[in-house]
């Protein structure tokens, strides 16, 4: 079997609604669409999150 090297079409990449860690020393975020809770807090260090808005390739749906 081979696999394909051959050019890849790029992903749109679109704004995002996410949860960013408030920890300055954790870098954890999650897609606000992903989140379980209302106010969730930090899978990586258990603080809490807070509203953002990234630029981060499209998911298909």
């Amino acid at each position: 079997m081979s696999f394909s090297r051959g050019p890849k079409q790029p992903v749109p990449e679109v704004e995002t609604k996410v949860w960013s860690c408030t920890n300055d020393d954790c870098a954890g975020w999650m897609r606000e669409s992903f989140s379980f809770n209302e106010e969730p807090e930090c899978p990586l260090c258990q603080s809490s999150m807070a509203k953002e808005v990234r630029v981060l390739p499209e998911l298909e749906q």
